[in-house]
C-alpha cells in the first residue's frame, strides 16, 4: 500500500497521495510555486497510521500550485408560495488546482 495523508484546508478534509491533482479552496500562493500544508490530520507510510489530535506534529504535505480557477456556479433560490416573495443568490468559489509533490 502506498503512502497517503488526510489534510485539512478550507474547512474540509481531503485524502491525498503523492502525484494526485487536487482542487481546494483558494490559497494565498501564486501558480508555479510550492507551498507546504502542515494541517495534517492523519498520515500513513503504507504500513502504519498516525492520527493527530487534531494534527500530526511534524507531518507536512508539499503542494505545487498549478492554477487558480473558479468553481461551478451554485444557485440558491428561495420562494414563499402565494406571497410573491422570491430570492435568488449565486456563488462561484475560487479554487486552487495543485499537485501533491511529497508527503512527509
Amino acid at each position: 500500500m502506498e503512502a497517503y495523508a488526510v489534510v485539512e484546508t478550507g474547512g474540509k478534509q481531503t485524502l491525498v497521495k503523492a502525484g494526485d491533482k487536487i482542487e481546494i479552496e483558494k490559497l494565498a500562493a501564486e501558480p508555479g510555486t510550492e507551498t507546504v500544508l502542515e494541517t495534517v490530520c492523519a498520515i500513513s507510510d503504507g504500513n502504519s497510521l498516525k492520527v493527530g489530535a487534531p494534527y500530526v506534529e511534524g507531518a507536512k504535505v508539499v503542494l505545487e500550485i498549478d492554477a487558480v480557477k473558479r468553481g461551478p456556479k451554485v444557485v440558491n433560490f428561495k420562494m414563499k408560495r402565494r406571497k410573491g416573495e422570491r430570492r435568488t443568490v449565486g456563488h462561484r468559489q475560487q479554487l486552487t488546482v495543485a499537485t501533491v509533490k511529497s508527503i512527509a
